[in-house]
């Protein structure tokens, strides 16, 4: 054993130990209850997230509940059995709060899941041992229960050089770490063996305080020839103290507010360190620990391995507990352990002791009296604070003094109200003062999140209202240039034309304009559906070529107006205000009409479209009223001579003749029984023959009728050129509404892909 320096730690007491009486039998096993409680909370951090459900049969050893966030340890079930119920159920805490739990109802096999041991665990990376240790649900044993897992990750600018394992066991009565060292030295080595490959510290320090010499000869004969040193400590409360512990065997301080790992150090404990090398060598999560069950209200006083989730009634019961003579029950030592609520508590991951003390062993303390400033507290304090001065603030509430006098530096190990000749419970201030500033300093930053999601709300409606009204403000200005544009363009002329436009358009004029305005709409039509089809990359080759067929309709269309408005027509003088009037009304009745029908066709027209299609109603039926008021003029100097009677024999035989051929086309395309159809064929041949009639009454010369054979059209090839048009219709109709999904925009521009090829291949066999 390597005889090396020990340093001082400031403070620490020395109370009664109580510790021969349970340090004298080896671990006893517990007997397996008929059903475990197991929290989903046995750690510092998020509770774990049940991955069960109730009625479920579970084997010893599996995954019932998934660690849930960063700072979070997985739980398995401790026994075989049935899944009776997930929910709130009783837990070891001061406060009597029920907590989130599974309950196993065990059935007796104890049957193991199937388990992955690496006993060649050198051949690992760091990596993979760390997710064996946090799959295993393994936390700190001996303290606060922090996630290993975290603890072995959290790497500093510094890196690990020293390797600290805590076997101090400094607390009163506490003697669970004793009897595992004494019995199992070789898995507490093979654990640091294992924590030596994952982090690769330069040393290896060992600390036991010098009243547990069985527990020193033992963990020195494991040791061997390892370069482990094993440093036996005085025996001091608090020395077990994480911090104080570094400090004891290295003489470094762990700053204020700091870890041990800022100054390159990690200190684990002993029960840690097995649970380690049952994960990695055996494949065991963690799902027991051993406890110390103690007191004079039992009458066998002993250290057994317990299942998680073990009722602490039916430990104590195992130990002989004497309920006449239970007077308090706690878990933990007497320095900084806690009053149990009830027996009905389960054993968690962090429970080392269960003491069970009659009244006369742990008397009530004396009622508290006034501070008379002794500085006895300060002198034992181990974290070198001024417990009188924290214990004014907290009696005031004053929390930024306290933050300011590093109250969270305090581990609350109680040597000050130990010490306090006025009885005054200190450390029951320090943690009602804690959790006071933890609690505003949540509220706090939930408002401060809360501000900031309003914040980037505001900021979303902003820039939301600000783009609606760039877009309104463009089709503003678009629909302006446009129609200045249209203005402009019946205003000017070509170079060379006439510089003052006729009073009225001839019919012929009307015509071309009217043509020549739809052969502009058709062509833009094309342009933007070619120009869609371009950006993402379909064939375009068909519409290519239509938009030139267009290109150069529009052009003549174009042409033929320009030339017809560069002339005028004597007889658009004279065609009166009236007639215009009437055929501007009729237009405008026409093209109302069409822009009604066609929003009326949308299947789910948007707020914007519905108020449009509202508007143009109202549009249509005032132009609808104004054509109905206007009279229909005849000019003065047209006075028609009547027709005579042949001719109106002639016009009613073409009346007739129109109307038996559409009858007969509609018989065909709405399916009309064979019987019906014919006798409309019978009646269209009638009326062909007394339109002949009537066209040699009337001395006209009979029309010279030739019958031109279209290229037939297989059906086929009619289906997929019908297959063709429907699915460009629909991706164009998908394309114009707003909001459509990209999804059901590529599947329309797979169809169209589609219809193409097929049909191509079918132009091409």
């Amino acid at each position: 054993m390597s005889r090396v320096q020990l340093w001082e730690m400031p403070g620490g007491i020395h109370p009664a130990e109580h510790k021969s009486q349970s340090n004298g039998t080896p671990i006893q096993p517990a007997p397996l209850p008929k059903r475990l409680i197991v929290p989903l909370n046995q750690h510092i951090g998020a509770p774990a997230e049940p991955c069960v459900v109730v009625g479920e049969r579970v084997l010893k050893g599996q995954l019932i509940a998934a660690a849930n966030g960063m700072v979070s340890v997985p739980v398995h079930a401790p026994t075989s059995g049935i899944v009776s119920f997930i929910g709130p159920q009783p837990y070891p805490h001061v406060s009597g709060l029920l907590s989130e739990a599974i309950v196993i109802d065990s059935d007796g096999l104890e049957q193991w899941t199937e388990l992955s041991p690496c006993p060649d665990y050198r051949s690992l990376t760091p990596a993979e041992l760390l997710a064996i240790i946090r799959s295993a649900g393994i936390n700190g044993l001996g303290g606060a229960g922090f996630p290993t897992a975290v603890k072995l990750s959290a790497r500093s600018a510094q890196k690990i050089h020293s390797l600290i394992i805590n076997g101090t066991e400094c607390e009163p009565y506490i003697t669970a770490d004793d009897r595992l060292m004494r019995e199992r030295a070789a898995q507490l080595i093979s654990g640091i063996e294992i924590l030596a490959q994952l982090i690769a510290p330069t040393v290896v320090l060992i600390g036991i305080e010098d009243n547990k010499p069985e527990a020193i000869a033992a963990v020195q004969a494991a040791i061997g020839e390892r370069p482990f040193s094993l440093r036996v400590l005085p025996t001091k409360y608090p020395s077990g103290g994480e911090k104080q512990l570094i400090q004891l065997l290295t003489g470094a301080e762990v700053p204020s507010g700091g870890l041990p790992a800022d100054i390159g150090m990690l200190c684990l404990n002993v029960g840690t360190v097995v649970a380690i090398h049952a994960a990695v060598i055996e494949g065991r999560p963690l799902i027991s620990r051993i406890t110390t069950l103690t007191g004079a209200a039992l009458s066998r006083p002993m250290n057994v391995e317990a299942l998680i989730g073990t009722p602490v009634g039916e430990l104590l019961d195992f130990a002989g507990l004497q309920e006449a003579q239970l007077d308090r029950l706690l878990l933990g030592g007497p320095m900084m352990g806690f009053s149990l609520p009830s027996l009905a508590v389960p054993l968690i991951k962090t429970s080392n002791c269960l003491l069970a003390s009659t009244a006369s062993e742990l008397p009530a303390p004396p009622p508290a009296l006034p501070c008379i400033r002794c500085g006895d507290c300060a002198d034992v304090c181990p974290a070198s604070l001024l417990p009188q001065q924290l214990h004014f603030f907290a009696l005031g509430q004053q929390h930024e003094q306290l933050k300011a006098h590093h109250l969270f530096d305090c581990i609350e190990c109680g040597a000050c109200a130990y010490v306090c000749p006025s009885s005054i419970p200190l450390v029951q201030y320090y943690r009602a003062a804690k959790a006071e500033i933890r609690e505003l300093e949540n509220k706090q930053l939930k408002a401060e999140q809360s501000r900031q999601r309003f914040e980037q709300r505001q900021e979303r409606l902003r820039c939301e209202q600000e783009r609606r009204d760039a877009e309104r403000q463009a089709r503003t200005e678009k629909a302006a240039h446009a129609k200045a544009a249209l203005a402009a363009n019946q205003t000017t002329t070509e170079p060379g034309a006439l510089t003052a436009a006729p009073a009225g358009l001839s019919e012929l004029q009307k015509k071309l304009k009217i043509a020549a305005s739809m052969a502009q709409v058709t062509l833009k039509k094309a342009e933007k559906q070619l120009s869609l089809y371009t950006d993402k990359g379909g064939d375009t080759g068909e519409l290519q070529a239509q938009v030139e067929q267009l290109r150069g309709a529009a052009l003549l269309a174009q042409s033929a107006l320009d030339a017809a408005l560069t002339t005028v027509s004597p007889a658009t003088v004279s065609v009166p205000n009236a007639e215009q009037a009437l055929k501007k009304a009729k237009i405008e009745v026409a093209m109302l009409r069409a822009q009604v029908r066609k929003l009326e066709q949308l299947e789910a027209p948007n707020a914007e479209q519905t108020s449009q299609l509202q508007g143009l109603r109202s549009q249509l039926t005032a132009a609808e009223s104004l054509l109905e008021s206007l009279p229909s003029p005849r000019p003065a100097s047209v006075d028609p001579l009547p027709a005579s009677p042949a001719m109106q024999a002639l016009k009613q035989a073409k009346i007739a003749l129109a109307m038996r051929r559409a009858e007969l086309k509609k018989a065909e395309q709405a399916g009309t029984d064979s019987d019906q159809l014919p006798s409309l064929r019978a009646a269209l041949a009638a009326a062909e023959q007394a339109l002949h009639a009537a066209e040699d009454a009337c001395g006209k010369p009979a029309p010279n009728l030739q019958r031109l054979d279209k290229q037939p059209i297989d059906e086929t090839t009619r289906a997929l050129k019908t297959e063709l048009a429907m699915a460009r219709a629909d991706l164009s109709k998908l394309a114009r509404e707003p909001g459509t999904p990209e999804a059901a925009l590529s599947v329309a521009r797979q169809r169209l892909l589609t219809a193409e090829q097929h049909l191509q291949q079918q132009q091409n066999s």
